[in-house]
């Protein structure tokens, strides 16, 4: 942690939903005059999207069912880490992008799938944004988890996970059913011992649990709405949260535990809202008063 160059993480699964948490800091940075260093945690991917189906099909055919984005083979844990340090203690580090589709690949003249060449992050950078797979990944070789100043987890229920992968790789990727299936078994393992471990780290954790049939998501046609949906919010440490504020502020939550409140899905942003501004005001504030200490 660093009180001059903090470090927030979004960690989730491919599918989880993290954009939207994205969106809502988006939101807050531009509201409150913060500059972001942003790191897509896709960059941090070993290989290119045509090197890792060449590696894929070559470990398929060696008899290894679960090779995948999620495991440490095939992800750069060590330079995550490696950037992670370095802001902390220095508020500098590099960058790549990954060029997902023809759109983002464009203005870079390559191809989708690639990688753009590393860079220096931006000078004067207020606080690091990371939204990716392994924003809190611990391994016995690296600890990214130990960094981010604030570290948010976000895990909807498995089902609804899965529909939310088969709906955007169906409808944006063009993927069948069939081979987003395979895609989802082939990453169990992984997701088992690498992303789901993740949790125990975060600092707070946000659970959509939809309240319509999910049971079986592979024939879902649709993602259910916000409105089918409520969110569990978790606080790892629920010192300091205003409960009584936010119950009062989002309309029919109520308090589950005693560091756990529950909103309906449609307030989630609102709450993230609530809930995340005066975590950026303490945030600058504390950096304000160490960089004066200079």
């Amino acid at each position: 942690m660093s009180l001059k160059h903090p470090i927030i993480a979004i960690t989730g699964s491919s599918g989880a939903g993290t954009t939207s948490v994205t969106r809502t800091f988006d939101n807050i940075f531009r509201r409150e005059g913060v500059k972001a260093a942003v790191i897509e945690g896709d960059s941090f991917h070993r290989y290119d999207r045509k090197e890792m189906r060449e590696r894929q099909a070559a470990a398929e055919k060696a008899g290894n069912k679960h090779f995948s984005h999620f495991g440490p083979e095939n992800n750069l844990f060590t330079e995550l880490e490696q950037l992670f340090r370095s802001y902390s203690e220095t508020g500098t580090g590099r960058r790549r992008k990954y060029l997902h589709d023809p759109a983002e690949a464009a203005p870079y003249k390559q191809d989708p799938g690639t990688f753009t060449p590393w860079e220096d992050l931006p000078a004067g950078t207020d606080l690091l944004f990371y939204e990716g797979l392994h924003g809190a990944v611990k391994t016995p070789e690296v600890d990214v988890a130990r960094y981010p100043d604030l570290l948010i987890g976000v895990v909807p229920v498995i089902n609804l996970e899965w529909i939310q992968k088969l709906y955007r790789d169906k409808n944006v990727r063009g993927y069948s059913t069939e081979a987003v299936t395979d895609t989802i078994l082939r990453r169990m393992p992984d997701y088992v011992h690498y992303i789901v471990p993740q949790f125990e780290h975060t600092h707070v954790n946000f659970q959509r649990v939809p309240v319509v049939d999910t049971s079986n998501p592979f024939i879902a046609r649709d993602i259910p709405t916000a409105d089918e949906s409520i969110c569990v919010i978790r606080f790892a440490n629920p010192k300091g949260i205003d409960f009584q504020y936010l119950l009062n502020m989002v309309h029919n939550s109520w308090m589950s535990r005693a560091n756990t409140i529950v909103v309906p899905g449609g307030k989630m942003e609102l709450a993230m809202q609530l809930i995340f501004t005066p975590f950026i005001w303490r945030m600058m504030e504390r950096r304000q008063r160490a960089l004066g200490a200079l």
